[in-house]
């Protein structure tokens, strides 16, 4: 008898440890939201690889955290605002998700920033760009994970610059991301001693750039900078090789690249191009064996948004797990205080307007005789620290930085 009441007792006890353990978890699951573009411009870096990047970072928690099990939801914003903020709304108020994560496009990420710092949920991004993100519309909540608009058009501009590529004109995504893409190399251009000498503004997902092109070559501009991404991005060399632009001694500037695009414009194509990234899959050890895992469920290598879902995903899981609650406030603390530590970066620091600091890779497209595969398509030029690829959080226009 004395050793049941010790029994009962026992176990009344560790029930009530166990209790206040799983009320921390809200309604019983951890559900992430993955809210990408499904079928458009930006599906191939991002898309159904995005979502398979966060099951990729939940299976190594085994899928639950101390018992409650992780769930993670899809959706396709369709790269508008308005879609993106209706499914992040539902999604929050009457779905349960507590994290969102992904967004390609910057416009449809602003809406959700908006929405994920009212309702008090965590926001990882890894699509979209403009600095605005961690800047005056930052928040508490939204960690910008990947790269942003100044990052990746700075270190472009300022390798071309040194070459000696001085006059500039743009090809500009007509929205939020272009326009910041645009800005922040100009701005760099200028600071060098280079000018622009004129720009256009292209609708999203245009097919027909022959116009665009005619004006660049008009210009006499020698770098023709392509202020926009993914499916843009491979229209606009493919039509500009047609048109005889870097024949003609005209450099083309993507001023976002993807590994993908490399991919879909073949080495004969987009060889010798410049191109910044916080990932490539050939990097290391870790890489390899990661993209590996990543290719044998897509047949094909991860772009940096796609190493970047896994790795916000992670970081965040992470953090729920160290402090057994997925409260937002608490687990952005902790996010916040701890260095991201992955395959894809090492002790990159999180700032206090959800900037992640982490390295930038500078790299060259190589020539096909280089090339020893597919995939096998940049030469490593240089490695730009997180504190110099980034606009420092002091300067970044965020209000949560003193």
């Amino acid at each position: 008898m004395k050793g049941q009441m010790i029994a009962v007792a026992l176990g009344a006890a560790l029930s009530g440890w166990a209790a206040p353990a799983l009320a921390q978890m809200s309604d019983g699951k951890i559900k992430i939201g993955v809210l990408s573009d499904l079928t458009g411009v930006y599906s191939d870096i991002n898309g159904e690889g995005s979502a398979l990047a966060a099951r990729l970072a939940a299976q190594e928690f085994g899928n639950a955290i101390n018992g409650v099990p992780i769930e993670i939801v899809v959706a396709d914003h369709q790269n508008k605002a308005d879609v993106a903020a209706g499914i992040a709304r539902k999604w929050v108020d009457t779905e349960q998700v507590d994290v969102i994560a992904d967004v390609p496009n910057s416009a449809a990420a602003l809406a959700v920033q908006g929405i994920t710092k009212e309702r008090k949920r965590i926001f990882l991004m890894s699509g979209p760009g403009a600095v605005d993100l961690t800047g005056k519309a930052c928040s508490p909540y939204g960690f910008s994970w990947t790269w942003d608009t100044h990052s990746v058009s700075a270190a472009t501009a300022r390798a071309l610059v040194a070459k000696g590529d001085k006059t500039w004109f743009f090809i500009t995504a007509d929205y939020a991301f272009g326009h910041s893409l645009e800005e922040e190399a100009s701005k760099t251009v200028k600071a060098l001693g280079g000018t622009v000498k004129g720009g256009v503004r292209v609708p999203l997902a245009t097919s027909d750039f022959s116009s665009f092109l005619v004006q660049a070559q008009g210009s006499g501009a020698k770098v023709v900078a392509l202020a926009n991404a993914g499916g843009d991005t491979i229209n606009s060399v493919k039509q500009a090789n047609e048109f005889g632009l870097p024949q003609g001694g005209q450099t083309l500037a993507g001023l976002l690249l993807n590994i993908n695009d490399i991919h879909a414009l073949t080495l004969p194509v987009a060889q010798g191009l410049t191109m910044a990234n916080s990932f490539y899959w050939d990097m290391n050890d870790g890489t390899r064996a990661w993209s590996k895992t990543f290719e044998e469920k897509t047949g094909r290598k991860p772009s940096m948004n796609q190493a970047g879902v896994y790795s916000a995903v992670r970081h965040y899981l992470q953090a729920v797990k160290d402090t057994g609650t997925d409260d937002a406030d608490k687990v952005a603390e902790k996010m916040r205080a701890t260095p991201v530590n992955d395959m894809m970066m090492k002790n990159a620091r999180i700032g206090k307007n959800g900037r992640v600091f982490g390295d930038m890779y500078l790299f060259e497209v190589k020539k096909p005789a280089q090339s020893k595969g597919p995939w096998d398509y940049l030469t490593l030029v240089e490695t730009i620290p997180g504190k110099e690829a980034y606009i420092p959080e002091a300067e970044s226009g965020c209000p949560l930085v003193k």
